[in-house]
């Protein structure tokens, strides 16, 4: 009996643990985004070059998260992810000090694989942690994603509006981001393969399970893309809002992301990830169809709030099913992570393009259309529910029957 409580208090500690992992992974994103003018004038380069070289993060995670399979196999899971965290955090000093555009892509490639490799091993982790507890923790850990990504904009927004260089203030922030990071990595769980398995391939394409659960992914990040960098430009331009009102909205939508994330886990472990999934879409598609007819901006300000209410768990549970649905959870999460990165890459160009084609209504229409995927599809999520392990409990005590 020692030895299952020893257990549960490893496992409890290792899902703090890559709690804390979890938001500092976030917090370098916030870091970065809020500095993101003063690079763009530090590096000499337009609104379109910059449009082009903020592409690169996305490609470069795309390419490097199947390799994070590998670095887990040879290392151990502990060791992997804090290496790869600790390239992340560092990789938040490149882009500021890029001098022109070239530059600038390369350190953003950098910075974009470095982040998609970290979030595949820690996404692994967290899926094994919930494994072995039984019971819905990956939303959660999504939620303190968004907490630390609040944290480090809101340190950003202070540095920017100090008028910090933000090489100073990237260095810093990356000097305490990294030794918090190692820090955390000390209680991750420490898996090590099997001797008699079989290394994963250097560059794999990602199973088909991981296609199907992807594809929902697909869809929640396309609505969560299109929702962040436009639904300010909405309010300002097809309801004639002010400029604060209009990034309000993008705030309030951000804010019930992260609340219905770390609140997720309860609906999950009630009802399950298929019939969470498929509230959630159609609370998702409700949303969109406010905006779409959105007259007043209080409308649209709800609808919004409601896509992100409905998109808020569905890529955590999709991490989770993909890290149960096969034989290698390393390789399904970076499937559907790859997936799921190339959303958010084509959303925001996707949705341009379209209002500038036609108009921004139409494009949110077709915003609400994937919503329906949510609905639709939420059934290959089924298997996660169905085969997760129930961690092991301690025997009642029994009453000795002797005086």
């Amino acid at each position: 009996m020692s030895a299952v409580v020893d257990e549960q208090r490893e496992v409890r500690r290792a899902r703090y643990a890559v709690a804390a992992v979890f938001a500092v992974h976030g917090a370098v994103t916030g870091s970065f985004a809020t500095r993101v003018p003063w690079i763009q004038d530090h590096a000499s380069v337009s609104a379109g070059q910059l449009g082009l070289a903020l592409a690169f993060p996305a490609l470069g995670a795309s390419v490097a998260m199947p390799l994070a399979g590998g670095i887990t196999h040879r290392f151990g899971a502990r060791t992997a992810l804090r290496g790869l965290l600790a390239l992340w955090t560092l990789s938040l000093v490149l882009p500021a000090l890029a001098p022109n555009l070239l530059t600038l892509c390369l350190a953003l490639f950098v910075y974009g694989a470095s982040a998609g490799m970290a979030d595949v091993a820690m996404n692994a982790l967290g899926v094994e942690v919930e494994n072995r507890l039984g019971r819905s923790i990956m939303s959660g850990l999504h939620g303190m994603w968004s907490a630390g990504a609040l944290t480090g904009s809101a340190a950003g927004t202070l540095a920017a509006h100090l008028g910090s260089d933000a090489r100073l203030h990237h260095v810093l922030a990356a000097g305490v981001l990294t030794v918090l990071g190692l820090i955390a990595c000390t209680w991750v769980l420490d898996l090590q393969p099997a001797e008699d398995d079989e290394p994963p391939p250097r560059f794999a394409l990602p199973p088909k399970s991981a296609l199907l659960i992807g594809a929902i992914g697909f869809c929640a990040v396309f609505a969560e893309g299109a929702s962040l960098d436009w639904s300010a430009v909405y309010l300002r331009d097809q309801l004639d809002t002010s400029a604060g009102l209009a990034a309000a909205c993008t705030t309030g939508f951000t804010l019930t992301m992260a609340v219905a994330r770390i609140a997720g886990d309860k609906v999950v472990d009630r009802f399950g990830s298929v019939r969470t999934v498929r509230a959630s879409g159609v609370l998702a598609v409700l949303g969109g169809l406010l905006v779409v007819v959105a007259g007043h901006p209080a409308v649209a300000m709800t609808g919004f709030a409601m896509m992100g209410l409905g998109i808020a768990v569905v890529v955590p549970l999709c991490f989770a099913a993909a890290g149960r649905s096969g034989p290698n959870p390393s390789q399904a999460i970076a499937g559907v992570a790859t997936i799921t990165y190339t959303s958010g890459l084509v959303a925001p160009s996707a949705i341009g393009g379209l209002a500038q084609a036609t108009s921004l209504v139409v494009s949110f229409g077709l915003v609400t259309l994937l919503a329906c995927g949510l609905a639709g599809f939420a059934g290959v999520l089924r298997a996660g529910d169905r085969d997760r392990p129930k961690v092991s409990r301690p025997p009642a005590a029994v009453p000795d029957p002797r005086p």
